[in-house]
């Protein structure tokens, strides 16, 4: 985004964006037109800016309270497992949890 001056002395007001990939120059204007946008482009960056402070300062903050539930998570889904396989449960592909058809406890 920014301002371009060309050879003629004409200055004008453009922005970047992508469009499949590709970045495309869209041109916005010349004089007040261009200034209203160049402004109303320059509050945007700054709130876009703003927000993603306070995400990194949310995510400072509460990083290690998730850090500590997700270890908790990990141990509870293990004794989940050992009760489901103590109670004659396997892991079918990888996935839920099914009731042993045949096995060494069934007779």
């Amino acid at each position: 985004m920014g301002w371009e001056t060309r050879q003629r002395g004409g200055r004008y007001y453009t922005r970047s964006r992508k469009v499949n990939g590709r970045v495309v120059r869209e041109y916005v204007g010349a004089g007040r037109v261009a200034e209203l946008a160049a402004m109303l482009d320059a509050e945007e960056r700054r709130e876009r800016t703003a927000a993603r402070d306070r995400a990194r300062q949310a995510e400072a903050r509460d990083g290690p309270a998730f850090a500590t539930l997700a270890d908790l998570g990990q141990v509870l889904d293990g004794l989940a497992a050992a009760f489901l396989i103590d109670a004659g449960y396997h892991r079918h592909k990888r996935g839920e949890w099914r009731r042993r058809r045949h096995g060494a406890d069934e007779g």
